[in-house]
């Protein structure tokens, strides 16, 4: 038996020609939705969703492409486009009766976030994201030998063929390096949920490299056609992120503003996988965000 969060529901929920989401949902109240990240699954938001449940009904899907939802075949750069995954989430959140909800996204699904913000204001009343920077902004700062810490990236962005049976040749290796390279806390990630991330990356192979794939072109083209119209995210924002910008070289807090009218940026000592590792902390900054 595959981990749940306990106490929520599970549903298969259609979103697109083709494509379903498995979603959790628990609690009741104003919605707030939880898009995991990278190599993770929906379980990544275990703690943090069984807090807000007691106020909010709180929706944690698998994003296309990973874990229990629909993988569609790359076919064209949309299929993994994070304006195509974001109008999943939306069409999500409908189905399930809420027209308006609030946001939160980590790693890939903070770059979900992000484009919904963008592309739906009028369905986000609040967004966070978690411990990534915009597409744009990200590939920017990757300069020199400090772009090994994002090494991935380059090898997921190559054509399809070649990353796919390199990763596939040894894919325990490949993504349990990113679970113990950046967690500060390894308890935080027990046995049984790591080998439901793995078995979930395993059988998601084509698709995660797809979703990164995207990242590194039409991505890229979307954003880059909403900086020079100045598109803003007009709804309160809420920023979580490791100290990169000491790392790299850069202001985050800057970088962000120049996307965000209301931005409250935070810098949390816990590793990258901070909704594990430091869930109280995470709820208490939603919860303000909420307030907001």
């Amino acid at each position: 038996m595959s981990p749940v969060i306990p106490g929520f529901t599970y549903h298969q929920v259609p979103v697109a020609d083709g494509v379903t989401l498995n979603a959790a949902v628990g609690g009741s109240g104003p919605a707030v939705v939880l898009l995991h990240g990278f190599p993770q699954t929906h379980l990544m938001w275990r703690h943090v969703a069984a807090d807000l449940a007691a106020d909010h009904t709180v929706i944690c899907p698998d994003l296309r492409g990973y874990g229990a939802s629909d993988k569609p075949a790359e076919n064209g750069t949309d299929t993994y486009s994070k304006r195509t995954m974001a109008a999943d989430i939306v069409a999500l959140a409908r189905a399930l009766g809420h027209e308006r909800f609030a946001l939160a996204g980590h790693d890939r699904g903070a770059l979900v976030a992000f484009r919904a913000g963008l592309d739906h204001p009028e369905a986000i009343t609040h967004l966070a994201c978690l411990d990534v920077l915009p597409t744009l902004d990200m590939w920017d700062v990757l300069h020199g030998v400090s772009a090994a810490v994002g090494w991935h990236l380059y090898l997921m962005a190559q054509p399809a063929g070649v990353p796919e049976p390199m990763i596939a040749a040894v894919p325990d290796a490949f993504f349990g390096s990113f679970l113990d390279q950046w967690v500060k806390d390894p308890a935080a990630i027990p046995a049984g949920i790591r080998a439901a991330y793995l078995t979930a990356c395993r059988e998601a192979i084509p698709s995660i490299v797809a979703d990164y794939r995207a990242s590194a072109g039409v991505d890229v083209t979307h954003d880059t056609a909403d900086r020079d119209r100045g598109a803003r995210l007009r709804m309160p924002v809420t920023v979580i992120q490791q100290d990169w910008g000491a790392a790299l070289g850069y202001d985050a807090t800057a970088l962000w503003s120049a996307w965000a009218d209301d931005l409250h940026h935070h810098t949390t000592i816990a590793g990258h996988f901070m909704a594990e590792e430091a869930p109280a902390e995470i709820v208490q900054r939603l919860r303000a965000l909420l307030a907001r």
